[in-house]
């Protein structure tokens, strides 16, 4: 049995799949506690659900397509997701894990893709990324860092050069943090650094990396659960 918190259809906001329709499978629990935080409901509660209910329950949104395994950390639940990944591949699905990499990655299954959100230091949460799980990211996966100050774009540039990120995996992805109370207007003025600041930098630094924009959060409510 898996702790759920929610199962839902809708657009993908984030990684290179960023606009896709995609079913996502949000599982309660986190370890962390990061400042910016936007998915506080999940720290406690959920619904536990068997894997024959998720996989009807993926299946009545859609028959095919994205699904997307989500928390929370999701990898807290490790012993019963990764043989729910591993049959919702099996069905055809194309599932992507977000994880923070706090914990092992060495079990999910190698078809899946990996968006590793490396913490930053002004998330409150810096050093909890495992290093060891750098040598399970493959061209298949995506590292992601959430940036709220100029420190910690700092940071990002210079780990995913250190680590030769560029070259190593599909996409590495520079995202603004969102205020973890936005609501409201749907816009760049929720931002905790203006992504065009974040925009100049990477231009100035001659990185090849993603801006990454919460594209959900411009088109509903930045507060809005389940989109």
């Amino acid at each position: 049995m898996l702790s759920i918190i929610e199962i839902f259809r809708s657009i993908q906001g984030e990684s290179s799949f960023a606009g896709m329709p995609c079913t996502f499978v949000r599982l309660a629990g986190c370890n962390l506690r990061c400042s910016w935080c936007d998915s506080e409901y999940t720290f406690t509660g959920g619904k536990k659900m068997s894997e024959d209910a998720i996989v009807a329950e993926v299946q009545r949104f859609s028959p095919s397509g994205l699904v997307e395994i989500t928390g929370g950390e999701p990898m807290l639940q490790e012993c019963e997701l990764v043989p729910l990944m591993q049959r919702l591949l099996g069905l055809g699905y194309e599932v992507m894990i977000e994880t923070s990499g706090e914990r092992p990655l060495t079990n999910v299954p190698k078809h899946v893709h990996k968006i590793v959100d490396v913490k930053c230091p002004d998330s409150g949460e810096a050093d909890t990324f495992h290093l060891d799980n750098l040598n399970s990211l493959t061209s298949n996966d995506e590292v992601k860092f959430v940036i709220s100050t100029r420190r910690d774009y700092e940071f990002a540039r210079d780990f995913t050069r250190e680590h030769s990120l560029e070259s190593k995996v599909k996409s590495v992805i520079f995202s603004p943090a969102f205020r973890k109370d936005a609501t409201g207007s749907r816009d760049v003025s929720h931002c905790l650094v203006d992504p065009r600041d974040v925009a100049d930098w990477i231009l100035a630094d001659g990185l090849n990396v993603r801006l990454g924009l919460q594209i959900h959060k411009f088109i509903w409510d930045p507060a809005t659960k389940g989109v």
